[in-house]
């Protein structure tokens, strides 16, 4: 059984950082992708940031380059999403998701498992 546990969210003050992790467990993820994406209120779910398991490629959406860096443990199969200077419009809950990588990181039809999702808070 595939899990992807997220933890470290919380409430923070704008133009603090924060650092989220994903465990993930279940099954081995070479020739996966692993993402980060997010959801907020009344809007659509959000990519964040892929790295490819093994070669650790990156991939993030214009809007996050220079605040965010996402990286991984193989050892530990843990994926990491570090952020910085953040703004309120960052609040959402963020998900973590794996899915083999078929050409297409930024969507979120790529990835067949998902986590349950931890809530970030920025308060101005």
């Amino acid at each position: 059984q595939v899990q992807l546990v997220e933890s470290g969210g919380g409430l923070v003050q704008a133009g603090d950082s924060l650092r989220l992790s994903c465990a993930a467990s279940g099954r081995t993820f070479s020739g996966h992708v692993m993402g980060w994406f997010r959801q907020a209120p009344g809007k659509e779910r959000e990519f964040v940031a892929a790295i490819t398991w093994i070669a650790g490629n990156t991939y993030y959406p214009d809007s996050m380059k220079g605040r965010i860096t996402i990286s991984r443990d193989n050892a530990k199969n843990t994926v990491y999403l570090q952020m910085h200077s953040l703004k309120p419009e960052d609040t959402a809950l963020y998900y973590c998701a794996a899915g083999l990588y078929t050409g297409r990181p930024y969507s979120s039809t790529m990835y067949n498992y998902w986590g349950q999702g931890t809530q970030v808070t920025v308060s101005s």
